[in-house]
């Protein structure tokens, strides 16, 4: 048995890193420490806590002496923990509170001694483009305004596919509003009313998507999923028809917070900022008319890492960064998964089936996916499968996505007309995600009998189409690989495309369809 104590750890990938970002924002101090610098950064460790440095900046101009302490405290524990963890690098950032506080300065040059680095204070243009540069980078073809809500101010960006538009930034955050309006949620409806119908860019995000971003909209996004009886409690991409979360918004304003379902899932100090987020973000979505709210689980934090890569990093797609990486830390054989891709496209036209862009890109994914689970029990790959798909920190897919890959794994290991899977799961996929991937599950049913799961075999192995039927041919070499569980798969991936099939050995040239 090897000496574990020495042992190097085989769960991680190579690469710059762990890279660690200490945010300290107006409401709360948090260090995340990614795994590594790249397109889809993994998180390592995320701690955060709650401190409230902006609570009485727009009543004093000064950061409140216990919040100061507080951050401080917490920042020196990041510092130990950073150093255990082996952090190579340690970038820090901090917003409108610690900018506009007149006690700010001092406050940083504590943090300075804490941590041992230079500080980042953004601007508000700062801090508006690096949470558009997350939402670019982490929704597929992102189209609408970016909004991004902290504890002192608000800021608002135009996002197209990899395009950032005009932006600006309010004194409109969860603290800064409570201030404002002394803790009265009557008046705070009122300024931000007022302050938000000045915001001219808003007009411009009417029948688009609205992107929400910061703590106090994310736990809002997460009331409405337990309010619903969501079955995917995933937040990054969750979307909300804008009629449906104002109606909501204005539900938590009329309900005591305690009474909230899912209330037990906010932590204690954000639950008094809910109603001021519900304000901002029900007023938010009147004043652009979006079509939709989609919720986000990253921020400037991402936004800040992703404009450290260089061009060609930032120009991968990170869904299939991210299912590349699971490839190789769980695979069996990574290659073969990146054979799949290819053997499944075939398998594709063959039954007739076609494809958007976005629906390959989906079914490259599941491919690369297809052999995470092996290692699980038999009896509960399929399942296991599921989960780790559908609740993996995946960016750049939505949750019909979600579902498509979830639904695919899971056919793959337990057979396509399994019925045990919740229907909420295959309606949130629809019936044209769900059809496909029933077909890429049986397609990877028959390439993993003839390759189990090993690479340099399924690419010779040829499936074509002969008058109304499915033919699949093996090498001489493979031809004891023939027998009634290969005729069984491919029939059974012939069906759905309503064709015959029929298996032969390379060169026989005779063959008959079943």
């Amino acid at each position: 048995m090897p000496d574990i104590s020495v042992t190097k750890a085989q769960g991680l990938l190579a690469g710059f890193g762990p890279v660690a970002v200490i945010d300290i924002g107006s409401n709360s101090v948090r260090l995340v420490v990614y795994e590594r610098l790249t397109r889809s950064p993994s998180v390592f460790f995320n701690e955060k806590v709650l401190c409230g440095l902006g609570r009485s900046v727009a009543e004093t101009g000064l950061l409140d002496e216990d919040s100061v302490n507080l951050a401080l405290t917490a920042m020196r524990r990041f510092r130990i923990l950073c150093d255990q963890i082996g952090v190579k690098q340690l970038e820090i950032i901090a917003t409108a509170a610690a900018r506009e506080a007149k006690n700010g300065a001092e406050f940083l040059e504590k943090v300075r001694e804490a941590l041992g680095s230079d500080v980042e204070v953004l601007t508000g243009r700062q801090e508006a483009h690096r949470s558009a540069l997350a939402v670019i980078s982490g929704f597929h073809n992102a189209d609408g305004i970016m909004g991004d809500m902290g504890g002192g101010s608000l800021e608002f960006v135009d996002v197209k596919g990899t395009s950032i538009g005009s932006g600006i930034t309010l004194p409109l955050g969860g603290l800064r509003l409570q201030s404002d309006a002394n803790d009265d949620v009557a008046e705070a409806a009122k300024l931000a009313k007022q302050r938000l119908s000045e915001a001219s860019l808003l007009a411009q995000g009417v029948d688009r998507t609205f992107y929400a971003v910061g703590g106090t909209w994310r736990a809002i996004g997460r009331l409405y999923m337990h309010h619903t009886n969501y079955p995917l409690l995933v937040m990054h991409d969750f979307r909300v028809a804008s009629a449906d979360m104002i109606a909501f918004c204005e539900e938590i304003l009329k309900t005591d917070t305690q009474d909230l379902d899912g209330i037990s899932f906010v932590s204690r100090a954000r639950r008094p900022l809910l109603p001021y987020g519900a304000i901002l973000l029900a007023q938010t979505l009147k004043q652009t008319k979006a079509r939709e709210v989609a919720f986000s689980a990253i921020g400037v934090r991402e936004g800040h890492l992703f404009q450290m890569l260089d061009a060609a990093e930032q120009s991968r797609d990170p869904l299939l960064c991210a299912s590349e990486e699971l490839a190789i830390l769980r695979a069996r054989s990574p290659e073969h998964a990146e054979e799949l891709c290819t053997w499944s496209e075939t398998v594709f036209e063959m039954l007739g089936l076609d494809e958007t862009a976005d629906e390959a890109r989906l079914r490259v994914a599941a491919c690369l996916l297809a052999d995470i689970g092996w290692r699980a029990h038999p009896d509960y790959r399929g399942e296991q499968s599921l989960n780790i798909v559908a609740h993996a920190a995946f960016v750049g897919i939505d949750h019909p996505g979600r579902a498509y890959l979830a639904l695919s794994n899971f056919y793959r290991h337990s057979g396509s007309g399994n019925e045990e899977l919740s229907p909420k799961l295959k309606k949130m996929a629809g019936e044209r995600h769900e059809l496909r991937a029933r077909a890429l599950a049986l397609a990877i049913r028959v390439g993993m009998l003839v390759s189990a799961g090993m690479p340099g075999v399924i690419d010779r192995v040829k499936l074509t189409k002969e008058e109304d039927g499915l033919l699949l041919t093996l090498p001489t070499d493979l031809q004891d690989l023939m027998g009634q569980r290969l005729s069984n798969r491919v029939r059974q991936l012939a069906k759905l495309g309503s064709l015959d099939y029929a298996v032969e050995v390379e060169g026989d040239g005779d063959f008959d369809f079943d």
